[in-house]
């Protein structure tokens, strides 16, 4: 029997609003086959209880060895030598490997530690904010937000989180958060790419070479003297240095972008969390809200099966990829009644923006601290926030599994200076 033509995960409009795709998917059925830009063919798993069943499912393995030929020829993969130095970390390990090497990240990332940071994290984010211009006219282009705040924030609070010492922390490139967007074999940007990664292979080697002569009390150094106790390989330590890096930062960029483009299209919602800014209550509740609304991780990173096998009543061959989308089990009506309206008073229990079962992304409590402080300080520091362009100019990243804005230009009255 033909397999059905795949509906192709790419392109502006995609990008810019993929929830009535993921509405047709979704009513059709939990599991579509899709292509992604790079010409690649997968299984999209689409609807919550399917999703959630798929990310506790322990047929399905992370690991990239387990991926078929077909796979593989077109897959936006790290090319080597790349790919087996710093595609070793979490999100591709299955256990026994993945327990060894998650439990050494847990206690830096636990939510008693996250809330002890959270007055530390205050002081960065009006830091940042008392940088911006005294005022934006949305005359002009604004103040890009992403540039000014969304990109720095999140990477100064996780560089004070994992111990990278500030001359180190002033070395990083932005750009070296795009290597979680991997291009295709094929693609003309792979050469670029691949410079880039050098780049960062470089930095990550001086990083694990300063903790080795200068440990401290912190999480690099604990990795670093890890691997010098024989839990780590290097290859290992490089790759769990790369997600630290990479994945630490950038979907909270992302998931900021998302927030404050899901509350500037919200005006109600926008007007209740401000004239409301001094509830604590609200503001968690708004965060996962709008977290569960639009997700910065839409998709899951690859899954495989190890041999043929039946996924949610659809045959699924060994080694082809299947990717969950976390976007489209959260806005699933049978699980949270009118998803596509943003409502702060949901009681329908947790989303999967974070994922579900032992990928459950560890840095969550530390990345909801952040969103609740970023968000509740954006709204009381810059009153009148609002859009810069047009909402239709603002272009959505290109990233196969995310989501978020490269850009976000914004206008505001003066900025309020923060609490004495």
């Amino acid at each position: 029997m033909p397999l059905p033509d795949p509906f192709p995960l790419h392109g502006r409009a995609y990008k810019r609003d993929p929830y009535p795709l993921y509405e047709e998917l979704r009513a059709a059925g939990p599991v579509h086959r899709v292509r992604f830009p790079s010409g690649v063919t997968a299984w999209l798993v689409t609807g919550h209880s399917a999703a959630q069943q798929t990310l506790s499912d322990s047929r399905l393995g992370k690991n990239h060895d387990l991926g078929n030929d077909g796979w593989r020829a077109r897959a936006s993969i790290m090319p080597e030598p790349q790919h087996s130095q710093l595609q070793v970390h979490l999100l591709h390990q299955d256990p026994p490997t993945h327990t060894r090497m998650r439990r050494l990240v847990l206690d830096a990332f636990s939510a008693r530690r996250a809330e002890a940071l959270r007055p530390r994290i205050q002081e960065i984010a009006d830091a940042l904010l008392d940088e911006l211009p005294a005022d934006a006219d949305a005359g002009t282009d604004g103040a890009d937000l992403v540039a000014c705040f969304a990109a720095r924030f999140p990477f100064l609070v996780l560089a004070e989180v994992i111990g990278l010492p500030p001359v180190l922390a002033a070395r990083f490139r932005r750009e070296w958060g795009k290597a979680v967007q991997p291009v295709g074999p094929d693609d003309p940007g792979r050469g670029a790419y691949e410079e880039l990664l050098r780049g960062l292979q470089g930095y990550i080697a001086d990083i694990v070479a300063y903790k080795r002569v200068l440990p401290g009390h912190d999480l690099l150094s604990r990795l670093v003297a890890a691997q010098g106790a024989g839990e780590l390989t290097g290859e290992e330590l490089d790759s769990m240095v790369f997600q630290l890096l990479v994945a630490g930062q950038e979907p909270v960029t992302n998931q900021l972008t998302t927030a404050v483009m899901a509350l500037l299209r919200n005006p109600r919602a926008l007007d209740r969390l401000r004239a409301e800014r001094e509830n604590p209550e609200l503001l968690t509740r708004a965060v996962e809200e709008l977290t569960r609304y639009d997700s910065a991780f839409e998709l899951t990173t690859w899954r495989f099966l190890a041999e043929d096998a039946e996924l949610h009543g659809t045959r699924v061959p060994a080694g082809d990829s299947v990717i969950v989308s976390l976007s489209a089990a959260n806005r699933d009506p049978e699980r949270f009644p009118d998803p596509d309206t943003l409502d702060f008073d949901r009681t329908q229990g947790p989303h999967l923006a974070f994922g579900h079962g032992i990928h459950f992304c560890p840095a969550a409590a530390l990345a909801r601290v952040e969103l609740q402080v970023a968000l509740g300080t954006l709204l009381e520091r810059l009153p009148g926030l609002r859009l810069a362009v047009p909402d239709e100019e603002i272009e959505w990243i290109p990233a196969v599994l995310g989501r978020g804005v490269d850009r976000l230009p914004v206008a505001f009255d003066r900025p309020v200076c923060p609490r004495g």
